[in-house]
């Protein structure tokens, strides 16, 4: 099964549209926020959120049940997909329904492997992989510039490294994230 969560308007051909709003007529109308879900276990195999996680999740413990959720219904080596406004960018900021940042070092507190190596270096990072019993490893990050550093990329008036020095300091920079998680889950 591929499930297109908070779809909104954005359907996906295949996939099982799903939104909390009946007004976008998703082909299910499930709150996410609320535990369980509707799906069975380790059933499902894609998982996109385009646009939809940074309106999830306000607080730790509903952010962290949808996590465990989303381990719970993902097949061994599921693809999450998620989309997501950099939280430095107005897209982000002036939206009153984003209640969540969601960046990539935010979700690779969800890795055991990393959460080990952070645990043998003392490193301070909260070990949620291993707290949560869930196991997603990122796979893939996409920073998709804004169109004026995007503009100033192509023209050769900065370099990646100076692309990766204005993320950290500067507001739109980066209009969204793409990141592809997978489930690194055992084959049962």
């Amino acid at each position: 099964m591929k499930l297109n969560l908070g779809c909104g308007n954005a359907k996906r051909a295949g996939w099982v549209n799903v939104d909390k709003f009946a007004g976008c007529a998703p082909d299910q109308i499930v709150d996410l926020e609320r535990s369980p879900w509707p799906w069975a276990e380790s059933s499902v195999t894609d998982v996109a959120l385009i646009h939809a996680l940074e309106h999830l999740g306000a607080t730790t413990d509903g952010y962290l049940g949808m996590i465990r959720e989303l381990w719970r219904v993902a097949a061994p080596d599921a693809r999450i997909e998620i989309v997501v406004p950099h939280p430095r960018s107005d897209a982000f900021l002036n939206d009153p329904t984003h209640v969540r940042a969601i960046t990539p070092d935010g979700l690779a507190l969800f890795d055991r492997a990393l959460n080990r190596e952070w645990a043998k270096t003392g490193a301070a990072n909260t070990p949620l992989g291993l707290q949560l019993d869930v196991d997603f490893a990122i796979e893939k990050v996409d920073f998709q510039l804004t169109p004026e550093w995007h503009k100033r990329l192509a023209a050769g008036e900065v370099d990646r490294a100076a692309i990766d020095d204005a993320l950290r300091h500067f507001n739109n920079v980066c209009g969204q994230i793409a990141i592809v998680l997978r489930a690194k889950k055992p084959l049962r």
